[in-house]
């Protein structure tokens, strides 16, 4: 039947689906072991909720499964882009992607703690900064005792690298 008979609101609903985070065309999707687990995981919470639409109408159930799948195809996409870079396998005097990096302010003498991660596990609450955000490509083959120029607030702030560590 043409698609000129059917009623206005038997148009199928595209759904609007939050794009994953960023990362660059061509860029190597890196992931450490325990990212990688988290993205199993968020794809095995969709199948589930995926398997759990019995208490909608057709109509929601249809516009919520097309929701999910769209999510599913992204973070599919992801997963299977996915390379897992083990922490034990770097070089463990030198900052690079999953270690957890000590920094000392030289103005105040405060420390902060990130950890280098893939794009999706970063988190900045809870110290996980992106392998390709400003502060990862800054600290990326450094060593202790170096210093790395960071901008915050709009200000030059100089940090020194105090420790560098692939477990915590």
């Amino acid at each position: 039947m043409s698609r000129g008979f059917v009623k206005e609101d038997d148009q199928e609903e595209v759904p609007m689906v939050p794009q994953r985070a960023y990362l660059p065309e061509g860029m190597t999707n890196l992931v450490t072991p325990s990212g990688m687990n988290q993205l199993l995981a968020e794809k095995q919470s969709l199948v589930d909720e995926k398997n759990n639409l019995n208490s909608l109408n057709e109509n929601e159930k249809r516009i919520t499964l097309n929701y999910i799948n769209a999510k599913l195809q992204l973070l599919n996409f992801r997963i299977d882009s996915a390379k897992i870079v083990k922490p034990n396998e770097q070089p463990q005097k030198e900052i690079r992607f999953g270690a957890f990096v000590t920094l000392k302010r030289e103005a105040s003498g405060s420390t902060q703690i990130f950890q280098i991660v893939g794009v999706d596990e970063a988190n900045i609450s809870k110290g996980k900064v992106s392998f390709i955000s400003p502060v990862a490509r800054a600290l990326i083959n450094k060593t202790i005792g170096d210093k790395v120029t960071l901008m915050q607030a709009g200000k030059d702030i100089v940090f020194e690298i105090v420790n560098i560590s692939y477990n915590m």
